[in-house]
C-alpha cells in the first residue's frame, strides 16, 4: 500500500513539472517575441540576423547604436552604407540620397565658367577661350561669391559664369591663393534678376577628415566646356601627396569619378549633397583614366573664407600713394613653364632702383615676388593696385622665391614704403 502510494506520489510530481515547464516555455517565448518585434519594428533587422540572434550568434542591437542601412539607387547599385545624423536646422538634415537627389539638391549650386584671356608664348601674346566651373559658396550685401581653380580663371579679361536657369553674370576675381590653386569670384548681385537669385542656392560644405575610402564620390563640373555635367564613383584614396606645377605639395582626395578638362574647380560631393572638394584636372591630367582629384574641403575652407572676406582695395589720392622701386613683369604659369627651372606665378623683378625701397629690403634683380600683406600676387597690375592703395612710409611684408643652387627658395621681408615719384 505504502509503495503504490508513493509511486502516485512521484507520477503526480512528474506530470506537474512537464507541465509546469511547458507553460514557462509557452509564456518565455511570448515574451520573447514580443520584445524581438519590438526591437525588428526599429531596427529592420534582416531575416539572417534574426537566425542569428535567435540562436545566441550574435546580441540584438542597442537602442544608442543604430545598425547601418544601405541605401540602393535605381540601378541596383549600393550608392550609401552610413547613418542618418542630424547636422542642424540651418543644415542639411544628412539624409543619405541617391545620385538623383544630390543633383537636383546641388546643381543650383553649381556653375560654368567661360572666359577670354591672355596667353604668353614664346614672346608672343595670344588671345585664348577656356572654359572650368565654379561652385557658389556665398554672398554679402552686394555680391555672389564663387570658389574655383586659379588656373581657371589665371589672366582672365572677361569672365562669365552660367547658372543653372541658363542666366550668365559678369565675374571678377576678388582674391586668389596660387600656392592651392584656389580663387573666389564676385558677381554683382544688382546685375542677376530676383528669378535667378530664387533659383540658385549656396552649397552645403562636408567634413572631408570624416571621409573614408570606397565612400560614394560625386562630381559636378563644366566637362569639355559642353555645360555641367555628372560623373559617380567612390572616394579612392585619402591624403594623397601630390607636387602641383608650381613645385608646391598639398594632399589630395583621389577619386574614380571622371575629372575631365573643364571640370576644374567643380564640386566633389559626398551622398548627402555636401562638398567634401573641388575637382582639379590640372592635378589628374588626361595621362591615366580612374584617378581624379579633389583639394579637400578642410584644407579649402579657410582659404575661401579669408578670400571672401578680403576687402575691396581703395586706391588713396595719386599724391599719398607709394613705389616699392623695381621694375617687373608679369611671370605667368605658361610663361614659368617655358624655364628650365620653373619658377613660381609672381612679379619677376626686372630691375632695382638704387636706394628704392626694394633694394633697401634687400630685393635683387631675378627674385619673383609672390605675396603682398599675404595676399597672393599674380601679375604686374595688382601689385600696382596695392602700392597705390597702401600709403607712403607703412611698413609691409612682402614674401618673395629667389633661385639658389637650382631650385627656388621662398623669403619674408619687411619694406618701408616710399613717397611716388611723380
Amino acid at each position: 500500500m505504502n509503495e503504490e502510494m508513493n509511486n502516485g506520489k512521484k507520477n503526480g510530481g512528474f506530470w506537474k513539472c512537464f507541465f509546469a515547464n511547458i507553460g514557462f516555455g509557452i509564456l518565455f517565448g511570448v515574451c520573447a517575441g514580443i520584445a524581438f518585434f519590438g526591437v525588428k519594428l526599429v531596427y529592420e533587422i534582416s531575416p539572417a540576423d534574426e537566425l542569428l540572434i535567435m540562436s545566441g550568434l550574435k546580441e540584438a542591437p542597442e537602442e544608442n547604436e543604430p545598425e547601418l542601412c544601405w541605401t540602393f539607387g535605381d540601378s541596383g547599385v549600393i550608392i550609401a552604407q552610413t547613418n542618418a545624423m542630424e547636422i542642424g536646422a540651418e543644415e542639411v538634415s544628412g539624409e543619405i540620397l541617391n545620385v538623383q537627389e544630390v543633383v537636383k539638391q546641388t546643381m543650383p549650386a553649381t556653375v560654368s565658367v567661360s572666359l577670354t584671356a591672355d596667353y604668353h608664348i614664346y614672346g608672343t601674346v595670344q588671345e585664348v577661350n577656356s572654359a572650368g566651373s565654379g561652385i557658389i559658396v556665398g554672398q554679402n550685401d552686394a555680391e555672389l561669391l564663387i570658389v574655383t581653380n586659379y588656373h581657371v580663371v589665371e589672366g582672365g579679361k572677361e569672365i562669365t559664369v552660367q547658372f543653372c536657369d541658363g542666366t550668365e553674370g559678369n565675374a571678377t576675381v576678388k582674391g586668389q591663393d596660387i600656392p592651392m590653386d584656389l580663387a573666389v569670384m564676385s558677381v554683382p548681385l544688382d546685375e542677376l534678376s530676383q528669378e535667378t537669385k530664387d533659383n540658385i542656392k549656396i552649397i552645403q560644405l562636408g567634413d572631408s577628415d570624416a571621409l573614408e575610402v570606397g565612400e560614394p564620390a560625386i562630381a559636378i563640373g563644366n566637362s569639355l566646356g559642353y555645360g555641367q555635367s555628372v560623373t559617380t564613383g567612390v572616394v579612392s584614396a585619402l591624403n594623397r601627396e601630390m607636387t602641383l606645377e608650381n613645385g608646391e605639395k598639398g594632399t589630395f582626395i583621389q577619386t574614380d569619378a571622371a575629372i575631365n578638362q573643364g571640370n576644374s574647380g567643380g564640386a566633389l560631393l559626398n551622398n548627402k549633397g555636401q562638398l567634401i572638394g573641388i575637382n582639379s584636372n590640372k592635378l589628374g591630367g588626361t595621362y591615366v583614366e580612374g584617378m581624379g582629384y579633389a583639394i579637400p574641403i578642410n584644407v579649402a575652407e579657410p582659404i575661401i573664407s579669408q578670400l571672401m572676406n578680403k576687402e575691396e582695395l581703395v586706391a588713396l589720392p595719386e599724391d599719398e600713394q607709394s613705389y616699392l622701386g623695381i621694375s617687373g613683369a608679369t611671370l605667368s604659369s605658361s610663361q614659368a613653364a617655358m624655364q628650365a627651372v620653373r619658377p613660381p606665378v609672381g612679379v619677376y623683378v626686372a630691375g632695382i632702383i638704387k636706394g628704392g625701397p626694394a633694394e633697401l629690403a634687400g630685393l635683387k634683380r631675378g627674385d619673383v615676388i609672390t605675396k603682398f600683406e599675404g595676399n597672393s600676387i599674380a601679375t604686374m597690375e595688382e601689385l600696382q593696385e596695392y602700392l597705390a592703395a597702401y600709403p607712403a612710409g607703412e611698413t609691409i611684408i612682402l614674401t618673395y622665391e629667389r633661385l639658389e643652387n637650382g631650385e627656388y627658395a621662398e623669403y619674408e621681408c619687411e619694406v618701408i614704403l616710399q613717397k611716388k615719384e611723380s
